[in-house]
């Protein structure tokens, strides 16, 4: 690793370059342990978030609800990221990330708590409102989480040290999408056996002892900026940023298409999966594409990647998406056309979304992480609200195929708009510094 302030010529061989990386790590044991508990703390969320989406759609869908009222249920979820994200930023910019990253597992919490509250009895408009109400405050919750743990990183992480970054950032991404697969196998396996209202009190239980831990553990002072923020600061970015932000709109809206309603009532209600076929499946998809998620650095030989990158990998997403309708088109069976490409979906889509995460980090200044990441964040849920309604409306209207055309269009939009991303790095001394890192250091 590198040292802040380095520059290329400062290492006349290679020798004396090993000899000054060994003697000034590029992060400390104290950012180190940071960094794990900050990463714990996002685990720990990320299993209860994802279980809590399996035990809503399967409990709700096995109680009779239409595509489109399922899709209802998710959309204050999705629409209070959007709001979430942008307050957010700026608000840990001036309270800390600590605070916000806390607050989001203390909302969790109450949302848990909230939805066990629901009784069969009530008529179904109720209930309806008293779900989204709860999934309003797990959708805030998920945002601020989410946000304090991506701005953490590049708080941890040195200037100059962007090989350490780019793997930071996918294992941070990486293993968090893994877990949030894992959450939905646990949610179907609490449904099965704890019943709806024992795995939501299981869920908070579990996750009261991770935010007190967080709580006493991580610094006061973490992600303060030096000056404070102003409403400006909210909106004033760069053109990159905005490029890539609306990049991240549709690729996130082309995955949700299908994602939140169409291809688990179709697994469930048109193939005749049962509740631990479709909550394997869907943890099995978000574990392999949190993997491949991790793994993205190696996958790219280790080079910090540039908006080319982006674009290239979705115009491959683009691709594989139209060929999965195209196959249903052609008369192939329908199981193993819709399971093996989402699998190759999913291994394109993380791809291109670790580059996204990297991408944002590079295009930010250290004092305006909080900001930029949660704006970005901000058009991450954006697409994953309108990706969210268009799943049960599609599906109702057009069935899974319609949905998977939508994705295809929307990843395509993705493509055209990354075309306009950066071509070179925004750092490029930084990451000639940071080359030996990525070559294996």
């Amino acid at each position: 690793m590198t040292t802040s302030g380095a520059t290329p010529t400062a290492w006349p061989n290679s020798r004396a370059r090993s000899r000054v990386r060994s003697d000034r790590p590029a992060y400390s044991a104290v950012n180190l342990r940071n960094y794990i508990i900050v990463t714990g703390a996002y685990w720990g969320f990320t299993l209860t978030d994802g279980a809590l989406r399996m035990l809503v759609l399967l409990h709700f869908f096995n109680l009779g609800y239409s595509p489109v009222t399922l899709a209802f249920l998710f959309l204050l979820y999705e629409f209070f990221g959007i709001v979430t994200n942008l307050l957010g930023g700026w608000i840990a910019s001036r309270m800390g990330l600590r605070v916000t990253l806390v607050g989001g597992l203390a909302l969790q919490v109450a949302a848990l708590g909230l939805l066990s509250l629901l009784d069969p009895q009530w008529p179904e408009r109720f209930s309806v409102a008293w779900v989204m109400l709860s999934q309003a405050l797990s959708g805030i919750a998920k945002d601020l989480t989410k946000m304090s743990s991506k701005s953490a990183i590049k708080v941890l992480v040195p200037a100059d040290a962007k090989g350490t970054l780019f793997r930071w950032v996918a294992v941070l991404t990486g293993s968090k999408n893994a877990l949030k697969g894992a959450g939905f196998f646990l949610g179907a396996f609490l449904l099965a056996t704890a019943g709806f209202k024992g795995a939501l009190w299981l869920m908070a239980g579990a996750l009261a002892a991770v935010w007190l831990g967080s709580w006493i553990s991580l610094p006061r002072e973490l992600g303060k900026a030096k000056g404070k923020a102003g409403w400006r600061d909210l909106f004033a970015k760069s053109r990159a940023i905005n490029v890539l932000c609306t990049a991240r709109f549709f690729l996130f809206g082309a995955r949700d298409i299908w994602f939140v309603v169409g291809v688990p009532v179709f697994l469930r209600g048109v193939l005749g999966w049962s509740f631990w076929q479709v909550g394997t499946f869907m943890a099995c998809w978000v574990i392999g594409y949190g993997l491949i998620q991790g793994a993205a650095p190696a996958i790219l030989r280790g080079r910090a990647p540039a908006g080319g990158t982006a674009a290239a990998i979705a115009f491959a997403l683009t691709a594989v998406s139209a060929a999965i309708p195209l196959g249903l088109a052609a008369g192939w069976p329908a199981g193993g056309v819709v399971v093996g490409g989402l699998a190759l979906f999913g291994a394109v889509f993380a791809l291109n979304s670790a580059v996204h995460s990297y991408l944002i980090l590079d295009y930010t200044d250290g004092d305006k992480v909080a900001l930029n990441v949660g704006f970005y964040y901000m058009a991450n849920a954006g697409g994953r609200l309108v990706g969210c309604l268009l799943s049960g409306v599609l599906y109702q209207a057009a069935g899974l195929t319609g949905c998977l055309w939508g994705t295809v269009v929307f990843a395509a939009l993705a493509a055209l708009v990354a075309l306009s991303l950066p071509r070179t790095a925004e750092h490029p001394e930084r990451l000639t510094v940071a080359t030996p890192t990525a070559d294996g250091d």
